[in-house]
């Protein structure tokens, strides 16, 4: 689904309105991180929600509050929704005691996706530090399953290696031609890979500067760090995109809490164009 197609279904639909769900499976992770697989209970909803890679949904627990998570399922395939979430505030510390067929709401989906409709010919490089992932993997998933970009490149850099997430994954991304390669700050005894910061892997990944998309998701200094880097080697602050992480409290721009200088990340990311926002990364605590 395009960037455009996503934009108009949601514009069609009640940001305000949240549909019932039941959590159809969950799958550990990494310590503290579940992935929750959701299907609506209503069949017509169901059918008719779409949304692209990089949205994200607003889950909902009644006399709790709601939390805003990136959707990491692929976007062909919503019969049901998967949703990465770590167990870090109210909301989420309420996700993780729930259950399989427990009920929670959804609405959705909300925000700007990645820029994947736009990567034709070009080497597509995902660059993400721990939980970032997440928001990526929808993504990895689209242009896994076939694309005409050149090449994909999926970077992943955690604290340890027990912080790397997807770690299933890996083999069935790398059988289909995606080129996965993961560092770790701290290793533990059993690892045999990379230490170091994840932006020392951008030196193998980008080969065509030029001809290179960049899409990072994480802390905001590693973004920072991997942008710059990626501009130092050519590639063009116009193609570096960016997931931001802010408190989105309503997802429509409305509360103001998700502002970001002139921007509010609910309505104009959470993925933005580095070109636009570097001045802004810049300001502390904004």
């Amino acid at each position: 689904m395009t960037a455009t197609a996503a934009t108009a279904a949601h514009s069609h639909a009640d940001p305000w309105r949240a549909h019932a769900a039941r959590i159809v499976s969950i799958v550990d992770e990494t310590p503290g991180v579940r992935t929750y697989e959701l299907a609506f209970e209503d069949a017509a909803t169901r059918d008719a929600y779409q949304f692209a890679a990089g949205q994200f949904n607003m889950l909902y627990l009644p006399g709790i509050g709601e939390a805003a998570i990136s959707i990491s399922s692929n976007p062909a395939a919503t019969a049901t929704l998967a949703h990465t979430v770590r167990a870090v505030g109210n909301v989420t510390d309420a996700l993780a005691r729930l259950v399989v067929g427990d009920q929670i709401l959804l609405r959705g989906p909300f925000g700007s996706p990645w820029p994947i409709d736009r990567v034709a010919d070009r080497d597509v490089v995902f660059v993400a530090g721990g939980l970032g992932l997440a928001s990526q993997r929808a993504a990895i998933l689209t242009l896994a399953r076939g694309s005409s970009c050149r090449s994909v490149s999926v970077l992943h850099g955690a604290k340890k290696p027990g912080g790397l997430l997807y770690a299933a994954d890996y083999d069935a991304w790398r059988g289909v031609g995606v080129d996965v390669r993961t560092t770790v700050d701290e290793a533990d005894a059993g690892w045999t890979g990379r230490v170091g910061l994840v932006t020392a892997l951008l030196a193998d990944a980008i080969r065509d500067p030029a001809g290179t998309t960049l899409l990072c998701c994480g802390p905001d200094p590693m973004m920072i760090g991997v942008a710059e880097a990626a501009i130092a080697r050519g590639v063009s602050p116009h193609d570096v995109h960016l997931s931001l992480e802010r408190n989105m409290a309503c997802a429509v721009a409305h509360c103001g809490l998700c502002q970001f200088g002139p921007l509010f990340v609910c309505r104009d990311g959470p993925v933005l164009r580095y070109d636009r926002i570097a001045e802004l990364m810049k300001v502390r605590n904004l």
